[in-house]
């Protein structure tokens, strides 16, 4: 079942008289839509239920959901699944969800704990069970594709959430650590052109001759 808490007053929050109920396992995860119109709860038996009038019921990889998160915009819901992968729908209309492509995967994960959607939508989160973070540029709901390698980190990831202006994310891990990644390319660069100067067009050719010769740091 799913309990709906009138929060108006966050110091005397009030139970509503309405509860939602649907299969017969336990809910392990909840996440509403930015308009508050729809939520979404996942049932440890891997199935996602989108409520709403009528209620709809999404299925993910035969292994099963285990993590959900809607887009800001609330057209787009993230759903991790316990294989591995992670599946993007379509539910603009909540009561016809549509599958957007193939699932995301990324080798090695084990089971994706946690998903969360950057503020512009425009990134995605995977917290995995070995332990480590994947970014995805979910620009293109159809092809997304992986943000470099993922970040690594203490044990399996059980939740991921970005800040408002996407420069931070965090995470929390299985040990109870919650870690903080900086994403500010711009920071990092500042960083490194702080400690190296940049890279001379000998240094470029040394270690990146694949790649044309680009001043850096004010070079």
């Amino acid at each position: 079942m799913v309990r709906l808490w009138d929060i108006a007053d966050p110091v005397h929050p009030r139970a509503l008289k309405t509860i939602l109920t649907g299969g017969e396992a336990p809910v392990g995860s909840v996440a509403f839509s930015a308009d508050g119109h729809t939520l979404a709860s996942r049932d440890d038996d891997g199935t996602v239920r989108l409520w709403s009038l009528p209620q709809t019921v999404l299925t993910g990889s035969t292994a099963g959901l285990s993590s959900v998160a809607f887009t800001p915009d609330g057209h787009t819901l993230a759903g991790g699944n316990y294989d591995g992968t992670v599946q993007l729908w379509d539910v603009v209309d909540p009561a016809r969800p549509r599958p957007l492509g193939l699932p995301l995967i990324r080798n090695g994960a084990t089971v994706i704990e946690a998903v969360a959607f950057s503020a512009d939508g425009h990134t995605l989160a995977s917290g995995d069970g070995d332990g480590t973070v994947q970014l995805w540029d979910v620009s293109d709901r159809v092809r997304p594709r992986p943000f470099g390698q993922p970040l690594s980190g203490g044990a399996a990831v059980l939740s991921v959430a970005f800040s408002p202006d996407g420069h931070t994310l965090a995470s929390r891990g299985a040990d109870g650590m919650i870690r903080l990644w900086n994403l500010n390319v711009q920071y990092a660069v500042d960083r490194i052109c702080a400690a190296t100067g940049g890279l001379t067009p000998g240094q470029w050719n040394q270690y990146i001759p694949q790649l044309r010769y680009q001043p850096s740091c004010g070079h």
